[in-house]
């Protein structure tokens, strides 16, 4: 029920369905005969849009969420184990023309395999099923496993967790995966802005591990100010932003994090 709920409420307060709803209601209230409620929510939906797609207030948003946690100065040289979450592939896509498709997060399977090179030894964890419950497609795991195929890494190094639907069941049906020998490491690789809640997740899972961001966004401690190249990217920026803002939130408060915003 959470995972339903948390989909139904993000796909009806994210920017572009906020601003499209704020110009819905706008026209049926100029409809009814209430002139100046619908100019209002229509002047809100322009508001909404000029912020978040001419703007650098995604960037905003963002930062601080990538610069949470860093990489270690010092790489561990003893790596038992490096996980992967999902997120990264286009699911359709992928499954529809028997290819692995990385989209914006693909950072995180690529960086992976280069890890898969400087530790020999390590087991590569990818955990991720599908995660969007209006689209049936190919989970990530299966994906992944495409996708490393591809790149020669031996079955045997490669473990799959293809039943999972958020970073919380991420971590639920990864734990008894893990198996690593005293003394190693264990990296987990995800997106910057998502490491913050899923590094909390995992501290209250009592698993221990490494961060290893990638896929950043923003630059650090960015301005606020006219942004006028990229408007979907602007967008798509903040849009990612409030939602694991509003993540952070709601794992907190449903005991799923160890703390509000989750620190190194």
């Amino acid at each position: 029920m959470f995972f339903l709920v948390s989909k139904i409420f993000w796909l009806l307060v994210q920017p572009l369905s906020l601003i499209f709803l704020l110009i819905l209601a706008g026209l049926l209230a100029y409809w009814r005969g209430w002139r100046r409620t619908g100019i209002g929510l229509s002047i809100g939906a322009l508001l909404v849009l000029g912020l978040f797609a001419f703007t650098t207030l995604g960037a905003l948003l963002i930062a601080p969420l990538e610069d949470r946690f860093s990489r270690p100065a010092t790489a561990p040289e003893n790596v038992g184990a490096v996980i992967v979450l999902g997120g990264g592939f286009g699911g359709v896509v992928s499954g529809e023309r028997g290819i692995a498709e990385l989209r914006d997060s693909g950072d995180r399977f690529v960086e992976a395999l280069r890890l898969a090179q400087v530790y020999p030894q390590a087991k590569i964890i990818v955990t991720g099923g599908v995660g969007n419950p209006f689209q049936p497609s190919e989970s990530d795991a299966e994906i992944a496993r495409r996708f490393y195929a591809g790149f020669g890494i031996p079955e045997d190094r490669l473990v799959f967790e293809g039943e999972s639907r958020n970073t919380a069941e991420n971590v639920e049906f990864t734990k008894a995966l893990v198996d690593v020998a005293p003394g190693q490491s264990v990296l987990l690789v995800t997106s910057a802005f998502h490491m913050p809640r899923s590094m909390g997740i995992f501290r209250q899972a009592g698993l221990d591990v490494v961060p290893w961001p990638v896929d950043y966004r923003a630059v650090s401690n960015p301005g606020f100010g006219l942004e006028l190249a990229e408007p979907s990217f602007n967008i798509n920026t903040a849009s990612v932003a409030i939602k694991e803002w509003v993540g952070l939130l709601v794992y907190n408060l449903t005991g799923r994090t160890d703390a509000l915003f989750p620190a190194p």
